[in-house]
């Protein structure tokens, strides 16, 4: 299963330790040139800074061919990358937490989830602890709504019986 990622996602998922789940959910993951430029930035997180500079072996940096002509450009170069590898690539998932970029893949007919799905499908797996995971992530400058937040913890206590 090709899955391709957006840099929010990943830059969250290393922050709050649980960058992990990605190869226990999917295996590999592919970002663009541009993610990976995005997290190595300055202005980025020490702690991404480090990680991204040493790679681990289940993620995948490929160039993009070309990117998809008709992107708002409202995104950034990374998100735009992002779909248009998904495209080009057939991926079975892209992640992306951005609403503008999520509807761009989603008119490209791309299956998209977000950091929070991820999380969710993690710890509904029993991968991670999803209460704490949330707890972390929103000690972080992530954004979502609360009512989006606890409709996810919703959902999984609910699952959990």
């Amino acid at each position: 299963m090709i899955v391709v990622c957006d840099t929010s996602p990943l830059c969250y998922l290393i922050l709050i330790d649980c960058v992990e789940i990605l190869p226990q959910l999917f295996g590999r993951i592919t970002i663009p040139n541009a993610v990976c430029t995005e997290l190595l930035a300055e202005g980025s997180y020490i702690q991404v800074q480090n990680w991204i500079a040493q790679p681990p072996s289940w993620l995948e940096i490929q160039t993009t061919t070309s990117l998809l002509p008709n992107l708002s450009n409202k995104l950034g170069i990374g998100e735009q990358e992002t779909i248009s590898l998904a495209v080009q690539l057939n991926a079975a998932l892209i992640i992306l937490d951005d609403m503008d970029a999520r509807q761009a893949a989603i008119a490209q007919g791309l299956n998209v989830t977000g950091l929070l799905g991820v999380l969710y499908r993690a710890g509904t797996q029993d991968i991670i602890d999803f209460p704490n995971a949330i707890s972390k992530l929103q000690l972080t400058t992530f954004r979502a709504s609360s009512a989006l937040i606890q409709s996810f913890l919703d959902r999984y206590y609910q699952e959990q019986g």
